[in-house]
Protein backbone atom coordinates (compact mmCIF):
# COMPACT_ATOMS: atom_id res chain seq x y z
CA UNK A 1 0.00 0.00 0.00
CA UNK A 2 1.46 3.37 -1.03
CA UNK A 3 1.83 6.27 1.43
CA UNK A 4 -0.98 8.12 -0.34
CA UNK A 5 -3.30 5.12 0.01
CA UNK A 6 -2.35 4.75 3.69
CA UNK A 7 -3.07 8.43 4.31
CA UNK A 8 -6.34 8.14 2.46
CA UNK A 9 -7.38 5.15 4.56
CA UNK A 10 -6.97 7.22 7.74
CA UNK A 11 -9.93 9.30 6.59
CA UNK A 12 -12.09 6.27 5.77
CA UNK A 13 -15.03 5.82 8.13
CA UNK A 14 -14.42 3.28 10.90
CA UNK A 15 -17.56 1.31 10.11
CA UNK A 16 -17.05 -1.09 13.01
CA UNK A 17 -16.93 1.74 15.57
CA UNK A 18 -20.24 3.52 14.96
CA UNK A 19 -22.09 2.19 18.00
CA UNK A 20 -18.94 2.34 20.10
CA UNK A 21 -18.40 6.01 19.28
CA UNK A 22 -22.03 6.89 19.92
CA UNK A 23 -21.89 5.20 23.32
CA UNK A 24 -18.57 6.86 24.15
CA UNK A 25 -19.99 10.33 23.53
CA UNK A 26 -23.04 9.69 25.69
CA UNK A 27 -20.99 8.34 28.60
CA UNK A 28 -18.42 11.12 28.16
CA UNK A 29 -21.29 13.54 28.76
CA UNK A 30 -21.77 11.97 32.20
CA UNK A 31 -18.05 12.31 33.00
CA UNK A 32 -18.10 15.93 31.91
CA UNK A 33 -21.18 16.52 34.08
CA UNK A 34 -19.45 15.04 37.14
CA UNK A 35 -16.37 17.21 36.56
CA UNK A 36 -18.32 20.45 36.11
CA UNK A 37 -20.80 19.66 38.87
CA UNK A 38 -18.08 19.25 41.48
CA UNK A 39 -16.63 22.63 40.52
CA UNK A 40 -19.95 24.44 40.90
CA UNK A 41 -19.50 24.23 44.67
CA UNK A 42 -15.73 24.70 44.78
CA UNK A 43 -14.40 27.02 42.10
CA UNK A 44 -15.18 30.28 43.97
CA UNK A 45 -13.29 29.15 47.06
CA UNK A 46 -10.38 27.85 45.02
CA UNK A 47 -9.90 30.56 42.41
CA UNK A 48 -12.35 33.41 42.99
CA UNK A 49 -11.25 36.93 44.03
CA UNK A 50 -11.70 35.90 47.69
CA UNK A 51 -10.51 32.34 47.18
CA UNK A 52 -7.28 30.56 48.03
CA UNK A 53 -5.52 31.33 44.72
CA UNK A 54 -7.37 34.28 43.09
CA UNK A 55 -7.21 33.80 39.35
CA UNK A 56 -7.75 37.45 38.50
CA UNK A 57 -4.52 38.30 40.35
CA UNK A 58 -2.67 35.58 38.42
CA UNK A 59 -3.95 36.84 35.06
CA UNK A 60 -3.04 40.43 35.84
CA UNK A 61 0.49 39.42 36.84
CA UNK A 62 0.96 37.28 33.71
CA UNK A 63 -0.26 40.01 31.39
CA UNK A 64 1.98 42.62 32.96
CA UNK A 65 4.94 40.27 32.51
CA UNK A 66 4.22 38.73 29.09
CA UNK A 67 1.82 41.12 27.41
CA UNK A 68 -0.39 39.62 24.69
CA UNK A 69 1.68 36.41 24.80
CA UNK A 70 -0.06 35.63 28.09
CA UNK A 71 -3.27 34.91 26.16
CA UNK A 72 -1.48 32.10 24.32
CA UNK A 73 0.27 30.78 27.41
CA UNK A 74 -2.95 30.79 29.40
CA UNK A 75 -5.88 30.12 27.04
CA UNK A 76 -9.01 30.83 29.05
CA UNK A 77 -12.28 32.70 28.80
CA UNK A 78 -11.57 34.35 32.13
CA UNK A 79 -9.39 37.02 30.57
CA UNK A 80 -12.70 38.86 30.14
CA UNK A 81 -13.95 38.32 33.69
CA UNK A 82 -12.56 36.17 36.50
CA UNK A 83 -15.06 37.10 39.18
CA UNK A 84 -17.07 34.66 41.29
CA UNK A 85 -20.14 34.94 39.06
CA UNK A 86 -18.15 34.21 35.88
CA UNK A 87 -16.38 31.22 37.42
CA UNK A 88 -19.54 29.66 38.77
CA UNK A 89 -21.54 30.44 35.62
CA UNK A 90 -18.92 28.58 33.59
CA UNK A 91 -19.21 25.50 35.82
CA UNK A 92 -23.02 25.60 35.68
CA UNK A 93 -22.96 26.07 31.90
CA UNK A 94 -20.74 23.01 31.64
CA UNK A 95 -23.35 20.98 33.53
CA UNK A 96 -26.15 22.15 31.23
CA UNK A 97 -24.19 21.55 28.03
CA UNK A 98 -23.22 18.08 29.30
CA UNK A 99 -26.94 17.31 29.53
CA UNK A 100 -27.37 18.63 25.98
CA UNK A 101 -24.64 16.26 24.82
CA UNK A 102 -26.25 13.35 26.65
CA UNK A 103 -29.70 13.80 25.19
CA UNK A 104 -29.03 15.76 22.00
CA UNK A 105 -28.62 14.46 18.45
CA UNK A 106 -25.95 16.87 17.23
CA UNK A 107 -22.88 16.52 19.47
CA UNK A 108 -20.34 18.70 17.64
CA UNK A 109 -21.19 22.10 19.12
CA UNK A 110 -21.68 20.80 22.70
CA UNK A 111 -18.32 19.02 22.51
CA UNK A 112 -16.53 22.16 21.34
CA UNK A 113 -18.13 24.24 24.08
CA UNK A 114 -17.40 21.67 26.79
CA UNK A 115 -13.75 21.56 25.82
CA UNK A 116 -13.42 25.35 25.89
CA UNK A 117 -15.21 25.67 29.22
CA UNK A 118 -13.24 22.92 30.96
CA UNK A 119 -9.96 24.22 29.54
CA UNK A 120 -10.81 27.64 31.00
CA UNK A 121 -11.65 26.17 34.41
CA UNK A 122 -8.52 24.01 34.40
CA UNK A 123 -6.33 27.07 33.96
CA UNK A 124 -8.37 29.01 36.52
CA UNK A 125 -7.97 26.28 39.13
CA UNK A 126 -4.18 26.44 38.78
CA UNK A 127 -2.57 23.79 40.99
CA UNK A 128 -5.97 22.63 42.24
CA UNK A 129 -6.87 21.46 38.73
CA UNK A 130 -3.41 20.54 37.52
CA UNK A 131 -3.93 16.79 37.75
CA UNK A 132 -3.77 13.94 35.31
CA UNK A 133 -7.51 13.31 35.28
CA UNK A 134 -8.07 16.93 34.23
CA UNK A 135 -5.58 16.50 31.37
CA UNK A 136 -7.13 13.16 30.43
CA UNK A 137 -10.62 14.65 30.30
CA UNK A 138 -9.42 17.56 28.16
CA UNK A 139 -7.65 15.32 25.66
CA UNK A 140 -10.51 12.81 25.56
CA UNK A 141 -12.98 15.64 25.09
CA UNK A 142 -10.91 17.13 22.30
CA UNK A 143 -10.59 13.82 20.45
CA UNK A 144 -14.34 13.35 20.87
CA UNK A 145 -14.81 16.39 18.63
CA UNK A 146 -13.15 14.42 15.83
CA UNK A 147 -15.78 11.65 16.03
CA UNK A 148 -18.78 13.94 16.49
CA UNK A 149 -19.86 13.35 12.89
CA UNK A 150 -18.75 9.75 12.79
CA UNK A 151 -15.44 8.05 13.54
CA UNK A 152 -12.64 7.58 11.05
CA UNK A 153 -9.48 5.49 11.46
CA UNK A 154 -7.35 8.51 12.34
CA UNK A 155 -9.54 9.43 15.30
CA UNK A 156 -9.62 5.83 16.53
CA UNK A 157 -5.82 5.67 16.33
CA UNK A 158 -5.53 8.88 18.38
CA UNK A 159 -7.78 7.38 21.04
CA UNK A 160 -5.58 4.26 21.06
CA UNK A 161 -2.48 6.43 21.38
CA UNK A 162 -4.03 8.30 24.31
CA UNK A 163 -4.90 5.07 26.14
CA UNK A 164 -1.43 3.67 25.44
CA UNK A 165 0.25 6.77 26.89
CA UNK A 166 -1.96 6.72 29.96
CA UNK A 167 -1.26 3.08 30.74
CA UNK A 168 2.31 2.52 29.55
CA UNK A 169 3.77 5.75 30.89
CA UNK A 170 2.10 5.16 34.25
CA UNK A 171 3.89 1.82 34.35
CA UNK A 172 7.30 2.83 33.06
CA UNK A 173 7.38 5.85 35.40
CA UNK A 174 7.22 3.42 38.33
CA UNK A 175 10.44 1.81 37.11
CA UNK A 176 12.14 5.10 36.23
CA UNK A 177 11.45 6.43 39.72
CA UNK A 178 13.59 3.62 41.23
CA UNK A 179 11.06 3.44 44.06
CA UNK A 180 11.83 0.23 46.01
CA UNK A 181 8.13 -0.21 46.76
CA UNK A 182 7.55 -1.08 43.10
CA UNK A 183 10.76 -3.01 42.45
CA UNK A 184 10.24 -5.29 45.46
CA UNK A 185 6.48 -5.57 44.91
CA UNK A 186 5.47 -4.02 48.25
CA UNK A 187 3.69 -0.93 46.86
CA UNK A 188 0.22 -2.18 47.76
CA UNK A 189 1.33 -2.95 51.30
CA UNK A 190 1.03 0.78 51.99
CA UNK A 191 -1.00 2.17 49.06
CA UNK A 192 -4.47 1.55 50.46
CA UNK A 193 -3.55 3.28 53.72
CA UNK A 194 -1.53 6.19 52.33
CA UNK A 195 -3.48 7.17 49.18
CA UNK A 196 -5.02 10.67 49.22
CA UNK A 197 -8.66 9.79 49.90
CA UNK A 198 -9.31 6.17 50.88
CA UNK A 199 -12.80 4.77 51.38
CA UNK A 200 -14.05 1.81 53.39
CA UNK A 201 -12.99 -0.59 50.63
CA UNK A 202 -9.41 0.61 51.15
CA UNK A 203 -9.51 -0.53 54.78
CA UNK A 204 -10.64 -4.02 53.79
CA UNK A 205 -8.02 -4.25 51.03
CA UNK A 206 -5.31 -3.23 53.52
CA UNK A 207 -6.17 -6.29 55.64
CA UNK A 208 -5.38 -8.75 52.81
CA UNK A 209 -2.45 -11.15 53.21
CA UNK A 210 0.90 -9.85 52.02
CA UNK A 211 1.23 -12.49 49.30
CA UNK A 212 -2.01 -11.29 47.70
CA UNK A 213 -0.88 -7.66 47.85
CA UNK A 214 2.48 -8.52 46.27
CA UNK A 215 0.80 -10.56 43.55
CA UNK A 216 -1.58 -7.68 42.85
CA UNK A 217 1.38 -5.29 42.60
CA UNK A 218 2.96 -7.55 39.99
CA UNK A 219 -0.35 -7.64 38.12
CA UNK A 220 -0.47 -3.83 38.07
CA UNK A 221 3.02 -3.65 36.55
CA UNK A 222 2.11 -6.27 33.94
CA UNK A 223 -1.11 -4.44 33.09
CA UNK A 224 0.67 -1.10 32.73
CA UNK A 225 3.95 -2.05 31.05
CA UNK A 226 3.20 -5.09 28.86
CA UNK A 227 -0.53 -5.00 28.13
CA UNK A 228 -0.60 -1.50 26.53
CA UNK A 229 1.35 -2.79 23.52
CA UNK A 230 -1.54 -5.14 22.80
CA UNK A 231 -3.59 -2.07 21.88
CA UNK A 232 -1.85 -1.95 18.48
CA UNK A 233 -2.05 -5.69 17.76
CA UNK A 234 -4.85 -7.69 16.07
CA UNK A 235 -8.34 -7.91 17.54
CA UNK A 236 -7.86 -10.79 20.05
CA UNK A 237 -4.96 -8.93 21.67
CA UNK A 238 -6.96 -5.69 21.81
CA UNK A 239 -9.84 -7.47 23.51
CA UNK A 240 -7.41 -8.95 26.05
CA UNK A 241 -5.96 -5.47 26.70
CA UNK A 242 -9.47 -4.10 27.22
CA UNK A 243 -10.42 -6.89 29.62
CA UNK A 244 -7.29 -6.53 31.76
CA UNK A 245 -7.45 -2.74 31.81
CA UNK A 246 -11.14 -2.67 32.74
CA UNK A 247 -10.58 -5.25 35.48
CA UNK A 248 -7.78 -3.17 37.00
CA UNK A 249 -9.91 -0.01 36.88
CA UNK A 250 -12.84 -1.73 38.60
CA UNK A 251 -10.53 -3.00 41.35
CA UNK A 252 -9.17 0.52 41.83
CA UNK A 253 -12.70 1.92 42.11
CA UNK A 254 -13.49 -0.78 44.70
CA UNK A 255 -10.52 0.30 46.83
CA UNK A 256 -9.89 4.00 46.08
CA UNK A 257 -11.50 7.40 45.58
CA UNK A 258 -9.98 8.63 42.34
CA UNK A 259 -12.87 10.72 41.03
CA UNK A 260 -13.65 9.90 37.39
CA UNK A 261 -10.23 8.92 36.01
CA UNK A 262 -10.90 5.19 36.29
CA UNK A 263 -14.34 5.55 34.73
CA UNK A 264 -12.85 7.56 31.87
CA UNK A 265 -10.12 4.95 31.38
CA UNK A 266 -12.84 2.31 31.06
CA UNK A 267 -14.58 4.51 28.47
CA UNK A 268 -11.38 4.74 26.43
CA UNK A 269 -11.28 0.95 26.40
CA UNK A 270 -14.46 1.02 24.32
CA UNK A 271 -12.30 1.79 21.29
CA UNK A 272 -10.48 -1.52 21.79
CA UNK A 273 -13.83 -3.20 21.25
CA UNK A 274 -16.05 -2.87 18.21
CA UNK A 275 -19.70 -2.88 17.24
CA UNK A 276 -19.80 -6.67 17.20
CA UNK A 277 -19.39 -6.60 20.98
CA UNK A 278 -20.98 -3.29 21.91
CA UNK A 279 -23.96 -3.94 19.64
CA UNK A 280 -25.01 -6.89 21.78
CA UNK A 281 -26.08 -4.45 24.46
CA UNK A 282 -28.02 -2.15 22.11
CA UNK A 283 -31.70 -2.58 21.24
CA UNK A 284 -32.03 -3.46 17.55
CA UNK A 285 -34.06 -0.32 16.84
CA UNK A 286 -31.45 1.96 18.41
CA UNK A 287 -28.62 0.25 16.51
CA UNK A 288 -30.49 0.68 13.26
CA UNK A 289 -31.19 4.35 14.01
CA UNK A 290 -27.54 5.11 14.80
CA UNK A 291 -26.33 3.32 11.69
CA UNK A 292 -28.92 4.96 9.46
CA UNK A 293 -28.08 8.44 10.76
CA UNK A 294 -24.32 8.18 10.48
CA UNK A 295 -22.60 11.16 8.89
CA UNK A 296 -19.21 11.19 7.24
CA UNK A 297 -16.74 13.74 8.65
CA UNK A 298 -16.45 16.84 6.48
CA UNK A 299 -13.24 17.71 4.63
CA UNK A 300 -12.62 20.58 7.04
CA UNK A 301 -12.99 18.27 10.06
CA UNK A 302 -10.62 15.75 8.45
CA UNK A 303 -8.02 18.45 7.83
CA UNK A 304 -8.46 19.76 11.35
CA UNK A 305 -8.06 16.23 12.74
CA UNK A 306 -4.91 15.67 10.69
CA UNK A 307 -3.27 18.91 11.82
CA UNK A 308 -4.14 18.55 15.48
CA UNK A 309 -3.38 14.83 15.45
CA UNK A 310 0.11 15.58 14.16
CA UNK A 311 0.60 18.19 16.87
CA UNK A 312 -0.55 15.74 19.55
CA UNK A 313 1.86 13.08 18.28
CA UNK A 314 4.80 15.49 18.14
CA UNK A 315 4.07 17.01 21.54
CA UNK A 316 3.54 13.68 23.27
CA UNK A 317 6.64 12.10 21.73
CA UNK A 318 8.75 15.08 22.78
CA UNK A 319 7.43 14.95 26.34
CA UNK A 320 7.92 11.17 26.46
CA UNK A 321 11.51 11.65 25.34
CA UNK A 322 12.10 14.20 28.11
CA UNK A 323 10.40 12.00 30.70
CA UNK A 324 12.33 8.84 29.87
CA UNK A 325 15.78 10.32 29.16
CA UNK A 326 15.87 13.51 31.23
CA UNK A 327 17.25 15.38 28.20
CA UNK A 328 15.88 18.25 26.15
CA UNK A 329 15.36 17.64 22.41
CA UNK A 330 16.43 20.13 19.77
CA UNK A 331 14.58 23.42 19.53
CA UNK A 332 11.86 24.33 18.69
CA UNK A 333 10.37 20.94 19.69
CA UNK A 334 10.11 21.71 23.43
CA UNK A 335 8.37 25.01 22.70
CA UNK A 336 5.89 23.27 20.38
CA UNK A 337 5.22 20.57 22.95
CA UNK A 338 4.54 23.05 25.75
CA UNK A 339 2.30 25.18 23.51
CA UNK A 340 0.21 22.13 22.67
CA UNK A 341 0.15 21.14 26.32
CA UNK A 342 -1.21 24.58 27.24
CA UNK A 343 -4.38 23.45 25.48
CA UNK A 344 -4.56 20.22 27.48
CA UNK A 345 -3.22 18.00 24.68
CA UNK A 346 -0.24 15.70 24.18
CA UNK A 347 0.29 15.08 27.88
CA UNK A 348 2.41 12.41 29.53
CA UNK A 349 0.85 10.43 32.37
CA UNK A 350 2.51 8.96 35.45
CA UNK A 351 0.01 7.66 37.97
CA UNK A 352 1.64 6.94 41.36
CA UNK A 353 5.27 6.66 40.16
CA UNK A 354 6.36 6.69 43.80
CA UNK A 355 4.58 5.24 46.79
CA UNK A 356 4.23 6.91 50.17
CA UNK A 357 4.86 4.54 53.07
CA UNK A 358 3.63 6.94 55.77
CA UNK A 359 0.38 8.87 56.06
CA UNK A 360 0.65 12.32 57.62
CA UNK A 361 -2.57 14.20 58.28
CA UNK A 362 -2.75 17.88 59.13
CA UNK A 363 -5.30 19.26 61.59
CA UNK A 364 -5.90 23.00 61.38
CA UNK A 365 -6.98 24.61 64.62
CA UNK A 366 -7.93 28.12 65.66
CA UNK A 367 -8.22 29.91 68.97
CA UNK A 368 -9.34 33.27 70.32
CA UNK A 369 -7.06 33.17 73.35
CA UNK A 370 -4.30 30.68 72.54
CA UNK A 371 -5.60 28.33 75.25
CA UNK A 372 -8.80 26.76 73.92
CA UNK A 373 -8.36 25.36 70.41
CA UNK A 374 -11.06 24.23 68.01
CA UNK A 375 -10.54 22.22 64.81
CA UNK A 376 -11.70 22.98 61.30
CA UNK A 377 -13.36 19.88 59.88
CA UNK A 378 -12.72 18.83 56.30
CA UNK A 379 -15.40 17.08 54.29
CA UNK A 380 -13.71 13.88 53.21
CA UNK A 381 -10.09 13.57 54.29
CA UNK A 382 -9.34 11.34 57.32
CA UNK A 383 -9.77 13.23 60.56
CA UNK A 384 -12.10 11.69 63.17
CA UNK A 385 -10.84 8.20 63.98
CA UNK A 386 -14.30 6.65 64.13
CA UNK A 387 -15.60 8.16 60.87
CA UNK A 388 -16.09 5.64 58.09
CA UNK A 389 -14.04 6.69 55.02
CA UNK A 390 -16.62 7.68 52.42
CA UNK A 391 -17.02 6.42 48.85
CA UNK A 392 -17.34 9.58 46.73
CA UNK A 393 -16.55 8.47 43.14
CA UNK A 394 -16.83 10.39 40.77
CA UNK A 395 -16.80 13.53 42.95
CA UNK A 396 -13.47 15.38 43.26
CA UNK A 397 -13.01 17.43 46.47
CA UNK A 398 -10.06 19.60 45.48
CA UNK A 399 -9.16 21.02 48.89
CA UNK A 400 -9.21 17.63 50.63
CA UNK A 401 -7.09 16.18 47.85
CA UNK A 402 -4.52 18.97 47.80
CA UNK A 403 -3.85 19.00 51.52
CA UNK A 404 -2.56 15.43 51.19
CA UNK A 405 0.49 16.86 49.38
CA UNK A 406 1.36 19.50 52.00
CA UNK A 407 3.31 17.20 54.42
CA UNK A 408 6.00 16.93 51.73
CA UNK A 409 6.73 20.58 52.66
CA UNK A 410 7.50 21.60 49.08
CA UNK A 411 7.52 25.36 48.64
CA UNK A 412 4.48 25.43 46.33
CA UNK A 413 2.46 23.40 48.83
CA UNK A 414 3.44 25.61 51.76
CA UNK A 415 2.51 28.67 49.68
CA UNK A 416 -1.08 27.64 49.05
CA UNK A 417 -1.50 26.42 52.65
CA UNK A 418 -0.41 29.87 53.84
CA UNK A 419 -2.94 31.47 51.46
CA UNK A 420 -5.62 29.12 52.81
CA UNK A 421 -4.87 30.12 56.41
CA UNK A 422 -5.00 33.79 55.43
CA UNK A 423 -8.51 33.35 54.05
CA UNK A 424 -9.58 31.44 57.16
CA UNK A 425 -8.26 34.38 59.20
CA UNK A 426 -10.68 36.59 57.24
CA UNK A 427 -13.48 34.02 57.54
CA UNK A 428 -13.92 34.28 53.75
CA UNK A 429 -17.25 32.50 53.14
CA UNK A 430 -16.16 31.20 49.74
CA UNK A 431 -13.26 29.36 51.41
CA UNK A 432 -14.97 28.19 54.59
CA UNK A 433 -17.71 26.70 52.36
CA UNK A 434 -15.11 24.18 51.18
CA UNK A 435 -15.04 22.73 54.69
CA UNK A 436 -17.54 20.50 56.46
CA UNK A 437 -17.52 22.70 59.55
CA UNK A 438 -16.24 26.15 60.43
CA UNK A 439 -16.08 26.40 64.25
CA UNK A 440 -15.71 30.19 64.08
CA UNK A 441 -18.82 31.33 62.22
CA UNK A 442 -19.31 34.48 64.32
CA UNK A 443 -15.77 35.73 64.64
CA UNK A 444 -12.55 34.42 63.04
CA UNK A 445 -9.86 33.17 65.42
CA UNK A 446 -6.90 35.27 66.45
CA UNK A 447 -4.42 32.40 66.52
CA UNK A 448 -3.85 29.42 64.25
CA UNK A 449 -1.83 26.25 64.54
CA UNK A 450 -1.45 23.17 62.37
CA UNK A 451 -0.84 19.82 64.05
CA UNK A 452 0.68 16.88 62.19
CA UNK A 453 -0.38 13.31 62.96
CA UNK A 454 0.75 9.96 61.66
CA UNK A 455 -2.32 7.91 60.69
CA UNK A 456 -2.65 4.13 60.32
CA UNK A 457 -5.60 1.93 59.54
CA UNK A 458 -6.70 -0.08 62.53
CA UNK A 459 -6.39 -3.85 62.38
CA UNK A 460 -9.52 -5.99 62.30
CA UNK A 461 -9.07 -6.69 66.02
CA UNK A 462 -8.60 -3.03 66.90
CA UNK A 463 -11.67 -2.01 64.92
CA UNK A 464 -13.77 -4.71 66.56
CA UNK A 465 -12.67 -3.43 69.96
CA UNK A 466 -12.89 0.34 69.42
CA UNK A 467 -15.09 0.82 66.36
CA UNK A 468 -12.39 3.08 64.88
CA UNK A 469 -11.20 2.93 61.30
CA UNK A 470 -8.00 4.83 62.13
CA UNK A 471 -5.40 5.14 64.85
CA UNK A 472 -2.98 8.04 65.07
CA UNK A 473 -0.03 9.54 66.91
CA UNK A 474 0.90 13.21 67.26
CA UNK A 475 4.11 14.14 65.45
CA UNK A 476 4.17 17.79 66.46
CA UNK A 477 3.28 21.22 65.17
CA UNK A 478 3.57 21.67 61.42
CA UNK A 479 5.90 22.51 59.73
CA UNK A 480 8.30 21.72 62.60
CA UNK A 481 8.11 18.01 61.88
CA UNK A 482 10.01 15.71 59.56
CA UNK A 483 8.76 16.17 55.97
CA UNK A 484 7.00 13.18 54.47
CA UNK A 485 9.10 11.42 51.89
CA UNK A 486 8.61 10.93 49.05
Amino acid sequence: MSPVQTLSRLFDPAEDQLLTSWLFLKLLALIYFAAFFSLVFQIEGLAGPHGILPYDVRLEAEFSHLGALAWWRNPTLFWFNAGDAALQATAISGCLISIMLLFGRRPLLPLILLFILYLSLTHAGQMFLNFQWDSLLLESGFLAILIARGPNHLAIFLFHWLLFRLRFLSGISKLLSHDPSWSNLTALNSYFETQPLPHAGSWYAHQLPEWILQGATGMVLFAEIIVPFFIFLPRPFRLFAAAITILIQLLIIATSNHNWINLLTILLCLFLLDDRIVGRFFPARLSSWITANKAAPSLSLNLFGTATGLLILVASLVLIFVMTTGREPLKPLPEIAMSVRNFGLGNVYHVFPTMQVERQELQIEGSHDGVEWRSYVFRYKPQALHKRPEFIVPYQPRLDWMIWFVPSQRSDQLYWLDRFLQQLEKNAPQVTALLANNPFTDKPPRYFRVLAFRYHFTTAEQRAETGNWWRRELLGEFPYVQPRRP
